[in-house]
């Protein structure tokens, strides 16, 4: 098992549409260390051709996945400044280069301050500068999306990009935002026909406390770098993730918490 051959292995497909068979059916015993000790590599490899890492996205923090992937506990990937986008200067995203791509509406968290794993509620808040929805685009490099957590972390987070809505401050009205970030309710619709629903306790009981999960992984992980003022946090999905193709218009509607409604438009190419 050459970790460098995965990396480049993995990183030849990134944006091909291509997929691989998963490394964990190649290389019995491959785990989370090994799988985040490639992604280190792929993160070195993609800085070199000049892909600048902007923050990270946190996975699996919707338990009712783990039975699925074989989970017991969120991971998490880097996102790049090319795969992060506000939605402002941009009105639909490309699904090109992708295979089996899926939607996920997230809560989005911008940094102020580095949290510590001995945080509370009311610490993390102190370190969060704006809150924003927005929509992951996820995809898979192994056929039929049939990973396990070691193959998902090698696969980028199966992370594609991430859309961002208007940023709100949060340390200013902290004290309900903690309590909305449980509380608030989600619809998501395709082509104006409602899909699926879902809460913000849907994702580990809340995007904070996915905030703290990621916090605690990092803080047991020497090899891995900790959270850093400035980096963007994109705290996980609040409904299932969704099949998605070229043509369709994908819609939430909000409630509980003054975010805005989200609306992208897909397209093929």
């Amino acid at each position: 098992m050459d970790d460098r051959a995965i990396a480049e292995e993995a990183l030849s497909v990134l944006g091909t549409g291509r997929q691989i068979k998963p490394f964990t059916a190649r290389h019995p015993g491959f785990d989370l260390t090994d799988a985040y000790r490639v992604a280190q590599i792929i993160c070195d490899l993609r800085a070199a051709r000049g892909e600048t890492p902007v923050g990270r996205k946190i996975g699996f923090t919707n338990r009712s996945a783990w039975p699925m992937f074989g989970g017991r506990a969120p991971i998490w990937a880097r996102m790049y400044a090319t795969t992060v986008h506000d939605l402002g200067s941009h009105l639909q995203a490309t699904l090109a280069g992708l295979a089996e791509p899926r939607i996920e509406p997230e809560i989005v968290f911008g940094l102020a301050a580095a949290p510590t794993p001995e945080m509370d509620a009311r610490g993390l808040a102190g370190c969060i500068d704006w809150v924003a929805h927005g929509f992951e685009i996820v995809h898979s490099i192994y056929p039929g999306w049939k990973r396990l957590p070691a193959d998902a972390i090698v696969g980028f987070g199966m992370h594609a990009s991430l859309w961002i809505g208007p940023r709100h401050p949060f340390r200013s009205r902290a004290t309900e935002w903690i309590v909305e970030l449980t509380s608030f309710e989600i619809e998501l619709f395709r082509n104006g026909a409602a899909i699926v629903r879902g809460r913000g306790s849907n994702v580990l009981d809340g995007p904070l406390n996915a905030l703290r999960a990621l916090v605690a992984v990092l803080a047991a992980d020497d090899q891995s770098p900790a959270l850093a003022a400035g980096e963007i946090v994109s705290t996980g999905s609040i409904t299932p993730a969704e099949p998605i193709a070229g043509g369709e218009v994908w819609t939430t509607r909000i409630a509980g918490i003054p975010l805005e409604d989200f609306r992208l438009a897909l397209i093929a190419r």
